[in-house]
């Protein structure tokens, strides 16, 4: 009686465990935060069988188990694409097909990035402290309306390519875009949260971004992401000036570029920009103690020259080769960005003008190749 009890329960066990669903090692992913956008416009997707297929279902069916999508405070001057609703949207898409989910917080009422970090118009003009309340509070409200909707995020940026910091605005043209002087460069009319100019004020304001994440979804990897992954100056120095006013991160995201790098003259050829940012992902997660991911890249696609997205390919397999192989077990994964972009809209997607995916999506599945 005994050996038969202590056989079932072991038989108990292995059963239990083999319904388990393990975490993949390593994450592969796409952001599709203008999926919705495109199906509105009429686009379509298709397979290599030329069947039709959603996106994110599609992104599946190319090897990927991941999806990252941006949320604006309030894009209602740009089609409500990026709002709360309209992420929900796209996020139930990905957990219905058992995609893991990046939520990605711009904290501007459009776009984002190093050149711009616009203050949400509702926000302009507040303290630092009410300005604080204003992150946290929209903060909260988007991600308790994911989880009120079944929604559970694993990873969850405070801003987005926060180079330069966040919540700081610069003059801009009638369509919205940075007005640039006679030198190219653009004029700061409210420099809240920039790393140069308020560095104590942006680790305060990430800080309350990350409470507020965490008083969600305290399980959640919460990242600090920066863009110019190749770049150990600019991660020693933006890392450094939270860690010095008291934030806290438990992942760091990076963007990797090389046809960005070399036509801004940061690099001069994609390999040596690779291989920058591998060694990189090693120097700060060993010098900040976390793990880091590449949340963004892309590689040049143009259909008239077939050698041209072979090549990229090429770098994309080594992308994620590298960051498997060869990043001592700190990088967790690697994220195209809309990848699903014909090359007339954005010419580092990864699909053609009518759709189909191009061999660039091949390095997700033959990426040891």
């Amino acid at each position: 009686m005994k050996r038969f009890t202590l056989i079932a329960a072991v038989a108990v066990f292995v059963s239990i465990i083999s319904g388990c669903k393990s975490e993949p090692d390593f994450w592969l992913g796409a952001d599709l935060g203008w999926i919705t956008e495109y199906e509105a416009k009429g686009h379509k997707f298709y397979n290599a069988a030329g069947e039709e297929m959603e996106c994110t279902a599609l992104m599946k069916e190319l090897g990927l188990n991941a999806v990252r999508h941006r949320v604006w405070v309030d894009p209602s001057a740009h089609g409500n694409w990026c709002s709360k609703e309209d992420l929900l949207v796209k996020c139930q898409r990905a957990k219905a097909l058992g995609m893991a989910i990046m939520v990605d917080f711009h904290y501007s009422d459009w776009w984002a990035d190093p050149q711009k970090q616009n203050i949400p118009a509702a926000w302009s003009g507040h303290s630092y402290e009410q300005m604080k309340e204003d992150l946290a509070a929209h903060t909260v409200e988007v991600l308790t309306y994911l989880k009120e909707n079944g929604i559970t995020p694993k990873w969850i940026q405070v801003g987005n390519e926060t180079r330069n910091g966040f919540l700081w605005t610069v003059e801009s043209n009638e369509y919205g875009w940075p007005k640039l002087d006679e030198n190219g460069n653009t004029t700061i009319i409210e420099s809240m949260g920039h790393v140069v100019n308020n560095p104590e004020q942006y680790a305060g304001l990430f800080a309350a971004g990350y409470d507020a994440c965490k008083s969600v979804f305290p399980d959640a990897i919460v990242m600090v992401h920066l863009d110019n992954g190749f770049d150990k100056d600019l991660y020693d120095f933006n890392l450094g000036v939270l860690k010095a006013g008291g934030a806290k991160w438990d992942m760091i995201g990076m963007s990797l570029y090389p046809y960005w790098a070399m036509d801004g003259g940061f690099r001069d050829d994609a390999e040596t920009t690779i291989t920058d940012c591998i060694e990189n992902i090693k120097h700060v997660g060993k010098k900040f103690g976390c793990d880091v991911m590449i949340v963004e890249t892309g590689f040049l696609v143009d259909e008239s020259k077939p050698e041209v997205i072979e090549e990229s390919r090429r770098q994309l397999a080594r992308v994620i080769r590298e960051s498997i192989e060869n990043t001592d077990g700190i990088c967790k994964g690697v994220f195209y960005w809309e990848p699903e972009c014909r090359p007339s809209q954005y010419k580092l997607g990864a699909f053609t003008e009518d759709g189909h995916p191009t061999v660039i999506m091949d390095a997700f599945k033959d990426w040891s190749e």
